[in-house]
């Protein structure tokens, strides 16, 4: 119990960060590109009371959690509502849309490498606060990475659909009633893990090299 507590301590945070602004992300977006739906629905928005599901944000990974002794945790958020016909260019713009929640994350595991680079050169790398700024860090490039899979409903899927020509875009968008049962197995059966540990590499790899200046000053 008390590995449990810790564990909620240092992940709240960055966990309620990295479902907030995706989501907010996405209706930002949408909003620019012509559709109020998110917005006149109140999901633009850094409320993250406004973006959390009961079931999918809190309830499925406690239980997930407890299940797998804390070896696997899966989530999801209230998906924004984007009526993709109302964009002034809905193929193309709606890529835009679906790519600017993962985009989000890999800006906020910036900002969480940052603050852990500011923390470990002020006060090391041993506190609670450098903690949450690694969680925060893996939070967002497992986000990032997990949103990127290219099978709808998930940002990568609606990407593929956006590209592809529209009679095939058509057609692949019809997986979208089975993509959560799609990817669910592919995660429990880690199908998954090269693309999440590559995909998320790869978002560090950036990040760290934007961040590299700072701490080439830092030290």
């Amino acid at each position: 119990m008390d590995e449990l507590i810790r564990t909620i301590a240092v992940y709240a945070l960055p966990l309620l960060f990295a479902i907030t602004l995706h989501e907010a992300a996405h209706g930002y977006v949408a909003n620019y590109f012509g559709d109020k739906t998110a917005y006149v629905a109140g999901r633009v928005s850094l409320d993250p009371f406004k973006h959390i599901d009961p079931v999918g944000t809190v309830l499925m990974p406690l239980l997930l959690y407890f299940i797998s002794h804390g070896s696997f945790m899966f989530g999801y958020a209230k998906p924004v509502p984007v009526n993709f016909g109302n964009l002034r260019n809905p193929r193309k713009q709606s890529a835009f849309v679906a790519i600017a929640g993962p985009g989000s994350n890999l800006l906020m595991a910036l900002g969480w490498l940052i603050v852990g680079l500011v923390v470990a050169a002020y006060s090391g790398p041993d506190g609670f606060l450098f903690e949450v700024s690694r969680a925060g860090i893996r939070i967002n490039l497992i986000f990032f990475a997990l949103n990127l899979v290219p099978i709808p409903p998930l940002d990568g899927g609606r990407v593929v659909t956006s590209i592809l020509p529209p009679r095939l875009g058509y057609q692949f968008a019809q997986l979208e009633p089975y993509g959560f049962f799609i990817v669910m197995a592919l995660l429990v059966t880690h199908v998954l893990d090269f693309w999440l540990a590559g995909v998320s590499n790869l978002g560090y790899g950036l990040i760290n090299l934007i961040a590299s200046p700072l701490q080439l000053i830092l030290t």
